[in-house]
């Protein structure tokens, strides 16, 4: 779940950000980012009197909140909204002792203990553990009909968001396997699936290739490329360019699948990032190779990215830390 920052780059700016603007307050263990593995890390590490300190940033509660219903979560039968969701999480988080703020993470220091962290380009904290959440943004085509009707017919999450599109007709932009899986995923759903990808091949792999063709309800449309979704409140369309020609289909729901932004650019340089930016963690733990220092959420996740998974690794995170400093 994503969570927005802004990386002072200048290393001499930084130098300058930590011996300058006042007092430094210390903690034992800050969180940075505000999905669900952020507030389940502060749950658990509040519950350990670990008294957790998180920064939510520009988008508290992440990429969920832009999610009008969440079905899949346990303990919410009826299902709820992403925003309230948060909200309840954070509520949690707080009533055992967690202290959440507002604030951004301008920069860190990671090179010795305790850890050194910027917040808003002024705020000094210095941290014995950190746990990092920040999320991964989802990629967007940059449309601004796509950025009308997020929440309303767009989506970037078909196991998210494809069962409120049972029996209607729907749209997956993108040529890999992700794209593939989300095709496939929505044709158990839905009446009719169109694949749109911009080149005249698919890049996934042979085997998810082989189950788009197998799949009957979905028409792939090569050399297409999107530009307009369309609709009064709702997503009622697309119009779609192939060569030169405008085309129009008439869907309910338009999923982007052309991959994730993981939000690591503030820690890259001190923690092992994948080719991707993905963080590495040791196997079945939440630590990184810096000692004291976590992952967990979509920052670490390329497979998944559900709520239910960024929360699960929240609670690692938070049990990894406690137990470090207890060492």
């Amino acid at each position: 779940m994503g969570f927005q920052f802004q990386k002072i780059d200048n290393k001499e700016s930084d130098a300058k950000n930590f011996v300058v603007g006042g007092d430094v307050e210390k903690v034992k263990c800050l969180i940075i980012g505000s999905g669900p593995a952020g507030y389940t890390a502060a749950i658990y590490a509040s519950r350990a009197n670990l008294s957790p300190v998180l920064y939510q940033g520009l988008e508290p509660g992440g990429q969920l909140t832009t999610t009008t219903e969440v079905e899949n979560f346990p303990g919410y039968p009826e299902g709820v909204t992403g925003p309230v969701m948060m909200e309840d999480l954070k509520a949690q988080a707080e009533r055992f002792g967690a202290d959440s703020r507002w604030g951004i993470v301008t920069s860190v220091d990671l090179s010795k203990r305790p850890f050194k962290a910027v917040i808003d380009g002024q705020k000094q904290i210095e941290a014995e553990s950190l746990i990092i959440a920040t999320g991964a943004t989802a990629k967007y085509l940059g449309l601004e009909s796509e950025e009308k009707f997020k929440g309303s017919g767009v989506s970037a999450c078909a196991t998210c968001d494809g069962f409120f599109y049972r029996g209607k007709n729907v749209a997956v932009v993108g040529g890999g396997d992700t794209a593939a899986e989300e095709a496939t995923y929505l044709a158990g759903l839905c009446n009719k699936v169109y694949l749109i990808i911009r080149k005249d091949y698919m890049r996934a792999s042979k085997a998810m290739i082989e189950r788009v063709e197998r799949t009957k309800n979905i028409e792939v449309l090569y050399e297409h490329t999107t530009k307009e979704i369309v609709g009064s409140n709702v997503v009622e369309g697309a119009i779609l360019d192939h060569k030169g020609t405008e085309v129009r289909i008439d869907i309910d729901g338009f999923f982007v699948a052309i991959g994730h932004t993981p939000q690591s650019d503030l820690v890259k340089e001190w923690v092992k990032v994948d080719e991707e930016g993905y963080i590495e963690t040791l196997p079945n733990t939440s630590k990184t190779n810096v000692p004291g220092v976590f992952a967990c959420g979509d920052v670490i996740d390329k497979t998944y990215k559900q709520a239910i998974t960024a929360a699960g690794s929240g609670c690692r995170a938070a049990l990894d830390a406690e137990k470090f400093l207890a060492e």
